[in-house]
């Protein structure tokens, strides 16, 4: 039986999923954060040990980029632009590296996201060598989600260690307290080190470490000291940041140019620091609180987060698989909180290291945020959508020079809104409606004349876009999407690519919903858009009556069933005006029994699970989403590994709170308000609470 509460104990549901760790976990650190900001740690509370741990220990935000040898060493004009016939036109994309392999690349890696700084402990043993990870015991590590602190317990030699970690919720901020007799006989210290910020590598897996090699490629300096206190200045190229720290006992030490330490004086036992990064020039607060404010700070945001936003709480399901999805549940909303709700679209891995350069790609930014708005945080997810009017006219630019209207919003970005060259990346398009989808949400939330003033321009230039995009073909009386497209599914080459399922449905809603925007808005609709809606191409259908990937592709379940099975996105992420439900369901049912899951990405488990729902498919939805795959599963501290490189994936953390939200709370026209998308078989108990139906 499935039961809907308003009354769930938001503490009690949030303290049964607390990280616990009795050892160190190296594939799984855990986060401070604010959306802007985070700081990534061991065992210790701090970055003590980083070379014994899988993933990068980072303290990164959204305002530290860096371009090596400069902001303007290649500019974007400077390259040569591959032509692809577009119906008789050549349109020219940046996607071909062959002979300008060098400004190529550099355009791909520049500018990338910095690692500002690492804060360790130095411990020494009593024979006055430094402790590596394997000498400590006692390890007890908890994460409280309530109230956004790390406490961190261990001893070294028998003696205890206690450090609390913390981050200001709207400043840059760290607060760290210190207690140990280590203190007292002078064999613990802090260590505060700053890497370089080059790329080594034309791979970006290759470069998601600190890079330590290159110490005359940066500078450090102290701009003032005093009893307590340092601020440093940090410099790289044109770019650069300011880093504050202030403590209650020890005196600073300098070990190299670009590594410092604070040491104990005296015989204190307890030692509160604070740590304020900041670029110069930024809006940003660049403030020295003390720990204990810093520490309120977290304590009072994380309470109000948690009580504010929405709950699902399957505490008394009997299926056994309920405690692992709550426990999902509960990190992914921390996690996304923490690595995706700032001011500016996250990259895939958030703020814990660089994936793709430390920029981020437009198609996932709906998978990292438009959960919010259906689990009652839509003001997280306004954060980033302010971004799109403050690059618009990039994207305007974008357009213009392919010979197309309105606004095209390219895949993978720099934070000013240019596109990285690519082979693949130039010539996606299912990003194109997100910024439409997420402003309804938006909407939704707040249907007043600011929120429509707010997104105007950006719902109808990339509709405009859009509709300049479809291109009609007489002889068969219809639109048609490419070629040249590179689809969801980003293995099929562009030139062969016509028709791909999921964007054809995403076109005629993303056209929809701007008529409606126009009306809204006390316009005339717009008459184009209708007849493109009214005309678009028929979903693609192949041999057994399901959906195929694009037009051209007979084998999509064949030789293409690998990647994401993007189809399932027509009737599932989209409400599927254009699908057939019986089509779908042969579809679903052929892409769970054939797809190489494998080779899936974790945001396809829910999209999976999204599609099953809307089908009344409760048991399968529960089963993709909970799938046993290496993609699809979620380490100790909540993130979804993919693979080694790539051991944090937020569009699956982001995706599975849209499933759930869509499999609790239903979607626009549902009738069932009963958890529709979970199975009716009396296993599941959903008490759910202020959800949002999906468009």
């Amino acid at each position: 039986m499935i039961r809907l509460s308003s009354n769930i104990n938001r503490q009690a549901w949030v303290g049964r999923h607390h990280p616990v760790l009795k050892q160190a976990e190296p594939m799984s650190p855990l986060t401070v954060g604010n959306g802007e900001f985070a700081f990534t740690v061991d065992i210790t509370g701090l970055q003590s040990f980083p070379e014994s741990y899988r993933v990068p220990l980072g303290t990164q935000s959204n305002w530290g980029w860096h371009s090596t040898g400069g902001r303007r060493k290649y500019e974007q004009e400077q390259l040569r632009l591959k032509p692809y016939d577009t119906y008789g036109r050549p349109v020219g994309y940046a996607a071909d590296a062959a002979g300008q392999e060098d400004a190529f690349h550099w355009l791909r890696q520049n500018p990338h996201r910095m690692q500002l700084g690492q804060i360790g402990l130095v411990i020494r043993l009593e024979d006055g060598s430094e402790a590596k990870l394997e000498d400590l015991q006692a390890i007890d590590q908890k994460l409280d989600l309530w109230e956004g602190i790390i406490t961190s317990r261990f001893e070294a030699e028998g003696l205890p260690a206690v450090v609390a970690t913390c981050c200001h919720p709207e400043s840059d901020q760290l607060g760290i307290s210190i207690q140990s007799p280590l203190l007292a006989a002078g064999r613990l210290a802090v260590r505060i080190a700053f890497p370089a910020s080059d790329v080594e590598s034309d791979e970006w897996a290759e470069s998601v470490g600190l890079n330590w090699n290159m110490p005359n490629a940066h500078h450090t300096m102290i701009e003032s000291s005093e009893a307590g206190s340092v601020k440093w200045k940090r410099s790289m190229d044109d770019d650069g940041c300011t880093v504050t720290a202030a403590w209650s006992d020890g005196v600073l030490r300098r070990v190299s140019e670009h590594e410092y330490r604070i040491e104990p004086e005296g015989s204190p036992d307890k030692l509160l620091l604070t740590v304020a990064f900041g670029a110069e020039g930024s809006d940003r607060q660049i403030g020295q609180s003390g720990f204990h404010e810093i520490e309120a700070a977290s304590r009072q945001f994380w309470r109000r987060f948690w009580l504010e936003g929405a709950a699902v709480d399957l505490s008394g399901s009997s299926d056994p698989r309920a405690v692992e999805l709550e426990r999902r549940i509960v990190l992914s909303q921390y996690q996304t909180a923490i690595h995706c709700s700032g001011s500016m679209p996250p990259q895939e891995t958030g703020l814990l290291y660089n994936s793709w350069y430390g920029k981020f790609h437009l198609e996932m930014h709906w998978w990292h945020a438009a959960h919010f708005a259906l689990w009652g945080r839509t003001a997280m997810l306004e954060k980033s959508m302010a971004w799109y009017n403050w690059v618009l006219p990039v994207a305007r630019e974008l357009a213009a020079s392919q010979g197309y209207e309105g606004a095209r919003w390219p895949k993978m970005v720099d934070p000013d809104g240019r596109q990285s060259p690519s082979p693949i990346g130039t010539l996606l398009i299912w990003q194109q409606p997100h910024p439409i989808a997420m402003a309804e949400l938006c909407y939704r939330s707040h249907p007043d004349d600011k929120t429509l003033n707010n997104y105007k321009d950006i719902v109808l230039e990339s509709a405009v876009f859009m509709a300049s995009f479809a291109v009609w073909d007489e002889a068969s009386k219809r639109y048609v999407l490419g070629p040249p497209v590179i689809p969801a599914q980003e293995n099929h080459a562009p030139e062969e690519t016509l028709n791909p399922t999921f964007e054809l449905e995403y076109w005629v809603y993303g056209l929809e919903l701007a008529q409606r925007w126009r009306e809204r808005l006390g316009l005339e609709r717009e008459p184009a858009w209708d007849h493109i809606c009214a005309h678009m191409a028929e979903l693609p259908v192949g041999d057994g009556d399901v959906y195929m990937a694009h037009e051209r592709c007979p084998d999509s379940f064949t030789r293409f069933n690998e990647d994401h099975p993007s189809m399932l996105g027509a009737l599932g992420i989209l409400p599927g005006k254009l699908a057939d439900r019986d089509i779908m369901r042969s579809t679903l049912n052929k892409v769970i029994a054939e797809w190489k899951w494998e080779t899936a990405w974790g945001w396809d488990f829910p999209m999976a699970a999204m599609t099953a729902a809307r089908l009344g498919e409760g048991n399968i939805a529960v089963d993709v989403l909970l799938m046993d795959q290496v993609k699809n599963s979620y380490f100790p501290n909540g993130h979804n590994y993919q693979r080694p490189g790539l051991t944090a994936y937020l569009p699956g953390n982001g995706g599975l709170l849209t499933a759930v939200a869509v499999m609790a709370c239903g979607w626009e026209g549902c009738t069932d308000d009963r958890a529709p998308g979970f199975p009716k078989d009396g296993t599941w108990v959903v008490r759910s609470e202020g959800l949002s139906k999906l468009i």
